[in-house]
């Protein structure tokens, strides 16, 4: 369009022409510069400070190629001292070479209760390379707070002269001694060659739960009883307790040794349906009661 031709449009079309070029020229100018402040900006302050608080092996320095920005590593002085793992903070293990996200799982591993017990226990540092590991390994230092107690009093004792047991062996009887089996107690029982703490313990828990040994061959219903050291004891059977079975609950039955739970209620059936037993040799009714498991409950019954 010609110069002289503008001067031919009417007033409205040469003041909308005008608008349209003015609006073009205004949204280049804004393009233009915006795009020259973008590629002025530096490194803010904001980013200055992010830039000052990471804490990797080298410093990341943007620098401009173009309108793409790329890091520049800058070399951290590495240095060796003694640390523990269990107790180094992060500062100190940051000065020895690992990185700031090895720190982190270091220090994650210590709070979930981790321990370090023993050099290569620091190998498993996940991504810890074998150059890093054979670098550290000798200024590794654990305390004997965090070493197995087994190894320490080990190696302690192995340091520490022999010295003979303050504590004598239990005495036991000669040959021609003998205990009472119904009145001796645990340290008595300990004396009997081939008895123990445990059997004597279990020997004296059996004879109050039936009352009383009535023969020496009852100490084979004790599971693993060493039978040759009967030997070594008297059988004094006058002092046996006995048991009235008809006053006795279902409970209180079923707690001697020789009376089951079903054999218990079979006798409180017999005393509610028929009354009280009178003798051994009413139980001889009731299923439950073979003539062997009577003639064994014999001492210690009463009416």
């Amino acid at each position: 369009m010609r110069f002289k031709e503008f001067f031919y449009f009417s007033k409205s079309d040469r003041s909308a022409l005008l608008v349209l070029l003015a609006v073009g020229i205004f949204a280049f100018l804004m393009i233009y510069g915006i795009g020259r402040l973008n590629d002025k900006t530096d490194l803010v302050s904001e980013d200055s400070l992010n830039l000052r608080k990471t804490p990797i092996s080298s410093r990341e320095i943007p620098r401009k190629q173009g309108t793409q920005y790329y890091y520049a590593d800058q070399e951290r002085k590495v240095e060796r001292f003694s640390f523990d793992p269990n107790t180094a903070d992060s500062t100190r293990l940051l000065r020895l070479g690992l990185q700031s996200w090895q720190v982190r799982a270091i220090y994650h591993y210590r709070a979930k209760g981790g321990i370090f017990r023993k050099k290569t226990d620091f190998a498993r540092l996940y991504g810890l390379t074998v150059k890093q590991y054979r670098e550290l390994e000798p200024y590794i230092k654990i305390s004997s707070d965090y070493l197995p107690a087994a190894e320490v009093y080990a190696e302690k004792n192995k340091k520490s002269p022999f010295h003979r047991d303050s504590v004598r062996y239990q005495e036991k009887l000669m040959p021609t001694e003998r205990i009472l089996l119904n009145r001796a107690d645990t340290s008595q029982l300990k004396k009997v060659p081939g008895i123990g703490s445990y059997f004597a313990r279990q020997v004296v828990s059996y004879r109050n739960r039936l009352g009383g040994f009535y023969s020496l061959d009852q100490l084979s219903e004790i599971d693993d009883f060493p039978m040759e050291s009967i030997k070594y004891m008297i059988l004094d059977a006058e002092n046996i307790r006995k048991i009235n079975l008809n006053t006795l609950t279902l409970n209180q039955l079923k707690r001697h040794p020789y009376i089951n739970f079903y054999q218990a209620r079979e006798i409180c059936d017999y005393r509610r349906l028929k009354g009280s037993l009178r003798s051994l040799d009413d139980l001889r009714l009731l299923k439950d009661f073979p003539q062997e498991a009577i003639e064994r409950l014999r001492p210690y019954v009463e009416f």
